[in-house]
């Protein structure tokens, strides 16, 4: 039979206590520079187009209710460099493609009606898997010189992403780890 002992000191034990709580505290500790748009659950229910139309409002935007587009996608089982950087995108307000690799889901593409300070066609895609649940989501225009964002829709004078106050309403409290 081994039978082994330690031996540790007061110093070291408050150390290792102290080093847990950082890590804790960290892990719980709100993260700066993330808008969180929406709540996983609250991401359910769009499972018509009034429910997707009304889903966009609650961000601000006002769409033309007939989608412009709707395609199956898959997911690739590998992200490239441009699915990496739609990822990213979609991580910083609270969305994730990672757990949906290999899936089928559609795009519905929406044209934005009310985009403040920008004069060309802007559209709002959102992916949907099994006709029920938003697993990603964009505003964008197609111009060359365009750009791609969140959902969260800017403020017309600082051109920060806010949210409106029903979305607003909606997360506070979702996630609790992340700023508003």
């Amino acid at each position: 039979m081994l039978v082994a002992s330690v031996k540790v000191s007061a110093l070291r034990a408050a150390v290792v206590v102290f080093a847990l709580a950082v890590l804790a505290g960290a892990a719980l500790w709100p993260s700066r520079g993330v808008v969180t748009v929406w709540s996983g659950q609250s991401y359910r229910g769009v499972s018509d187009n009034a429910k997707r139309v009304a889903f966009l409002e609650k961000f601000g935007w006002t769409v033309d209710p007939t989608p412009t587009e709707v395609v199956e996608v898959v997911i690739p089982q590998t992200f490239d460099q441009v699915y990496r950087n739609y990822n990213k995108l979609q991580k910083k307000q609270g969305l994730d493609l990672t757990p949906y690799k290999g899936a089928r889901v559609k795009r519905w593409t929406y044209r934005v009606t009310n985009y403040p300070n920008y004069d060309g066609e802007v559209f709002a895609d959102l992916l949907i898997q099994n006709n029920d649940t938003v697993v990603a989501g964009d505003v964008r225009t197609v111009a060359v010189s365009g750009f791609i964002q969140g959902l969260a829709r800017p403020n017309p004078q600082t051109g920060v992403p806010t949210l409106s106050p029903a979305a607003a309403d909606i997360t506070a409290g979702m996630f609790p780890n992340r700023a508003v």
